[in-house]
């Protein structure tokens, strides 16, 4: 379960303070409006969510090929903001243009239901369409461009060509030296001369619930791996995943859409049950020689991150055990498949590892590793049999992002300065000094080329949308990739006038913690109280409270008289160990009380209307909803509740166990947790929303909540939307949505009359 806001829903903010409370002018001084603001048009639901998109051009999947000489994105049409195309720019002249077009190669074919699971499990895919995904060949001729569920193979001119007997290739890559491509297909995987010959099966024996060459449904959806193959850099082997969903419970899942049921026997692993068998094989190209690689004796665990050191000698495998408490890293003979213990990361007590990406094998055959054994996450050395922890401090490393070993540096991003703020650093591995390379003030993230010596950043903050450049070394911009500075004709431009600033701040939590929020008010009137719109997500591995950009809607709230908050509680990420682990086997407690402490503070401020706060989460948020109303009566006017979990054992194993243990041993810890046992404690009114179709979070919890509601005469209302998944969005779908919300909220909130809320509160 990843943060899910719905629609686009987040703060726009301009940074103006810091520190509890803290204001920078009279909030409720006389109001006063240029003549800008004056003319400015009005934001409106289908603008927010029409074409183009309101934060301007945003390339994703950027990527310099080999050479360096072109620079490669997907990027959204103006006229259709969920169809991407592939676009190259010009390192040398800055000149850029389309490269592969999607309408014009694409198909328009409905995508197999494996791919389309598969989009649902990336979020980043979600409700997008054209060109998504592509790989570089590496001696840089040629793209590997998958549409519409078919592969094409494109050059530097644009020219493209559809690869014979590729439809409904999954994973698609180029291999490291570019001989092969690969792909599965039929829960085999296939592999092809890159230049010439059909894709051949490499393995035997996939279908029904066997799979080869994919990630089963947690890896894909809770560790962040995609794929269940791994070339070695020589392209001597393939590492290949094998997994039997024979022993995961069968769940029925009606996908309910607008002119028909479809009903899904879908393999779903809910906490307490068995999940699925897996193992890894080490193959030949072309699928000789296979030898199966030694897990261990326990068949229960986690397949969490496979390399290759990078002479191939040998294989890297991360072995985590079901309780999530113990991570070994395994040096396996691919030759043999016998592996060895390099090294074990240990959870404390009362808490559970956080898997990462944040790690590099070096030449010398150490590894530069992100932990947390110290209580935050930071870059240690493992060498020979020993530990050296490089950095240090009550702050958070948060990505690895390139290691230049000829010189002796790491790059890395973290929020060393500002836990509202992403930064790039540089790391001197001789001196240990740090050396920021981007500017406060902004939200960053970064790649790089192998050896970091240019860097993609793409940054944005409160009042500017994504922006991304190239750097070099020493994090100097040497070029921008997409400015997308709001003037002239950027869409952002005539509503620039009317934006509203965000102040930032602390509040205490029960213990003294301090807790971040944010805040978007109206142009104040003197002596007016105001509602607010208290947005809230509340789960773990998740930051709300940054100085980025994150959309137009916050400002369409505003703009509708609504005061925008929100607040992020203990047991989310970026703040160390002991800030997340006050969850553990405790979901909808402390994250409950942290959000009423928010709802205190805003009671306290003379142009908030304390009867007239109303709250509103999406998946984890939507279960701290219910909670919300069930354990704090009276302190919201309302709730909007999306997608929630309402049920911990109806929720997936990796997710939910790693917080919460296996039901099987604390069934009290999930009484305690769950939403429908005291759904008769509601007495402020609720809205109930629930994707038909959900794969994730399964309609069953919000029809057993309704159930429950319905059968203790407890008022609610309910909204179901057919054919929607986990997100509830799309052309049409999202104004109805938030449509719906809203007609809820001004109902029963922002309308009301102060006799009937306010002062009853």
């Amino acid at each position: 379960m990843r943060a899910w806001l719905s629609a686009g829903v987040a703060a726009v903010a301009i940074t103006l303070a810091s520190g509890a409370g803290a204001v920078t002018a009279d909030r409720t001084a006389a109001p006063r409006t240029s003549k800008a603001e004056a003319s400015a048009p009005a934001l409106t639901l289908r603008r927010v969510f029409g074409s183009p998109d309101l934060a301007g051009p945003q390339p994703q999947s950027l990527r310099l090929s080999p050479d360096g000489t072109l620079l490669t994105s997907v990027r959204n049409r103006a006229d259709e903001r969920q169809r991407y195309d592939l676009w190259a720019l010009d390192t040398k002249t800055g000149a850029e243009r389309m490269l592969v077009d999607s309408k014009k190669l694409g198909s328009g074919a409905e995508l197999s239901e494996a791919a389309k699971m598969q989009r649902e499990r990336d979020r980043s895919l979600t409700g997008k369409t054209g060109v998504l995904q592509y790989d570089w060949s590496p001696d840089g001729q040629s793209l590997l461009v998958p549409i519409d569920g078919e592969l094409f193979l494109a050059g530097r001119d644009g020219q493209a060509r559809r690869l014979d007997g590729t439809k409904g290739a999954l994973n698609p890559t180029i291999s490291p030296r570019g001989r092969f491509i690969a792909f599965v297909r039929d829960q085999n995987l296939q592999v092809a001369s890159l230049g010439q010959g059909v894709a051949k099966a490499v393995t035997t024996g996939g279908g029904g619930t066997v799979h080869w060459g994919e990630a089963e449904f947690v890896a894909q959806e809770e560790m962040d791996r995609r794929t269940g193959y791994w070339w070695s850099p020589d392209e001597r082997y393939i590492a290949v995943e094998r997994f039997d969903d024979a022993p995961v419970h069968v769940a029925t899942r009606a996908s309910i859409g607008a002119s028909g049921t479809s009903i899904y026997q879908q393999r779903y692993p809910a906490a307490g049950t068995p999940n699925a068998l897996v193992e890894l094989y080490v193959m030949k190209p072309d699928g000789t020689g296979r030898v199966k690689v030694d897990l261990g004796t326990d068949p229960d665990i986690y397949l969490a991150r496979v390399d290759w050191t990078p002479d191939g000698a040998a294989l890297l495998v991360q072995r985590e055990n079901r309780a999530q408490t113990r991570l070994d890293m395994l040096r396996v003979d691919p030759a043999t498949g016998k592996s060895s213990v390099m090294f074990t990361e240990q959870s404390g007590a009362k808490s559970w590892i956080n898997l990462t990406d944040a790690y590099r094998v070096m030449r010398d055959g150490s590894v530069l590793w992100r932990s947390e054994r110290d209580g935050f996450g930071h870059l240690w050395l493992w060498r020979a049999g020993a530990w050296q922890q490089l950095t240090s401090g009550t702050w958070v490393v948060t990505g690895l992002v390139a290691v230049d070993e000829g010189a002796g540096k790491a790059y890395f991003l973290a929020n060393k300065d500002d836990v509202l703020e992403q930064q790039l650093y540089a790391f001197d591995l001789k001196t240990r000094a740090i050396t920021r390379l981007t500017e406060r003030g902004w939200w960053n993230s970064a790649t790089a080329d192998g050896t970091g010596t240019r860097f993609i950043v793409t940054r944005s903050n409160p009042q500017q949308p994504p922006q991304t450049y190239l750097a070099d070394a020493s994090g100097k911009r040497v070029a921008w990739i997409n400015e997308n500075r709001i003037a002239g004709d950027h869409p952002y431009a005539p509503f620039m006038a009317a934006h509203r600033p965000t102040e930032f701040g602390t509040i205490p939590a029960a213990d003294g913690t301090p807790l971040y929020w944010q805040m978007i008010t109206p142009k104040l009137v003197k002596g007016r109280r105001y509602p607010v719109f208290f947005q809230h997500y509340g789960g773990p591995h998740s930051q709300q409270v940054m100085r980025n950009w994150n959309g137009a809607m916050a400002q369409y709230l505003v703009s509708q008289g609504w005061i925008f908050f929100q607040v992020d509680n203990r047991g989310s990420i970026n703040r160390g160990k002991a800030f997340e682990d006050t969850i553990y086997h405790a979901m909808g407690t402390v994250e409950v009380e942290d959000q009423k402490a928010g709802a205190d503070y805003l009671k306290t401020l003379p142009f908030v209307d304390a009867g007239k706060i109303a709250t509103y989460g999406w998946s984890y948020g939507g279960y701290m909803s219910v909670k919300m109303l069930e354990k704090t009566p009276g302190v919201y006017a309302a709730a909007v509740a999306g997608a929630p979990v309402t049920d911990w054992q109806l929720y997936d194993t990796h997710y939910t166990e790693r917080y919460m243990g296996d039901p099987r041993q604390v069934p009290e810890a999930y009484a305690a947790s769950g939403a429908v046992g005291d759904a008769s404690k509601i007495s402020d009114p609720l809205l109930l929303i629930h994707g038909m179709a959900d794969d994730n979070v399964f309609l069953d919890n919000s029809t057993k909540l309704a159930a429950e509601l319905q059968k203790t005469a407890t008022p609610f209302e309910m909204m179901m939307y057919p054919g929607q998944t986990h997100r509830v969005g799309g052309p049409g779908i999202s104004e109805h949505l938030w449509t719906t919300i809203l007609g809820f909220l001004n109902r029963e909130v922002k309308d009301k009359p102060a006799s009937s809320t306010s002062a009853a509160k």
